[in-house]
């Protein structure tokens, strides 16, 4: 009896070391809703952007169906942990925190963060001095919600917003001083409003933007970083920025 239990065990074993990696035919991919021009609605309802465009590119590499999710951003990672979908392609940015919950594709972009204000605002915004006071806004859970917080959080008043287009809404209303947010977010959202501008130097944050996945589909994200590596190596990927940026993004 023991034999057979011997060889049992043995036979498992040299199971479990021939199983292969799991092929992923469907991925649900999750956005967040409008992020422009990385993720938004067009004039027919459809969704569109940068991101879109490129997840699209991605699983035709993989030659797997994608099923396209629209999630607000504060239910993102925990939606992905109850597999409510696969996979975040919503310009998440890669951090240390986030890193503990999620498996990080290689970065696929990076841009900079940019303040942006009514055009009679004249602060400079690294004076610490002349911030005291100011109302700044941004968007929740941001690398750039994140890096105000810590670099004048105890100076200014921080107001976090779901959209951009909330932000704009209230810097015309004066209910905000500046807001800090993507430079291409901001290019798209605010700059067309011809009352503001873009104040101070652009700074660039973390480690880049990556597609995000549960942490055991590590078979997933082999798949996904071997589709980016051909689509950046192909010329795919550079088509596909120049429809939405005038400059470079990519990692």
């Amino acid at each position: 009896m023991r034999k057979l239990i011997i060889a049992a065990s043995c036979a498992l074993a040299v199971a479990a070391g021939t199983v292969q990696a799991k092929e992923w035919k469907e991925i649900r991919i999750a956005f967040d809703v409008p992020y422009e021009p990385f993720e938004y609605k067009d004039e027919k309802g459809n969704l569109t952007g940068f991101e879109v465009d490129l997840a699209k590119a991605m699983c035709e590499e993989m030659k797997a169906k994608c099923d396209l999710v629209v999630q607000d951003w504060d239910g993102m990672i925990p939606g992905l942990i109850a597999r409510k979908f696969d996979a975040i392609m919503s310009s998440m940015s890669i951090t240390e925190k986030r890193a503990e919950r999620v498996l990080f594709s290689d970065p696929y972009y990076i841009t900079p963060g940019a303040w942006f204000a009514r055009n009679d605002f004249d602060t400079d915004v690294t004076d610490m001095n002349a911030m005291k006071g100011k109302t700044v806004g941004v968007q929740r859970d941001t690398t750039m919600d994140t890096y105000v917080s810590e670099k004048m959080g105890n100076v200014v008043t921080i107001k976090r917003y779901t959209t951009a287009d909330d932000m704009a809404l209230d810097l015309e209303g004066q209910r905000l001083d500046v807001v800090f947010l993507d430079y291409p977010v901001g290019e798209q959202t605010i700059v067309p409003n011809k009352n503001f501008k873009e104040v101070g130097e652009q700074v660039k944050l973390g480690e880049g933007v990556a597609v995000a996945m549960r942490k055991r589909d590590t078979d997933l994200a082999d798949q996904v970083n071997a589709a980016l590596k051909t689509l950046k190596e192909n010329g795919t990927y550079d088509t596909i920025m120049k429809k939405y940026f005038s400059y470079d993004i990519k990692m």
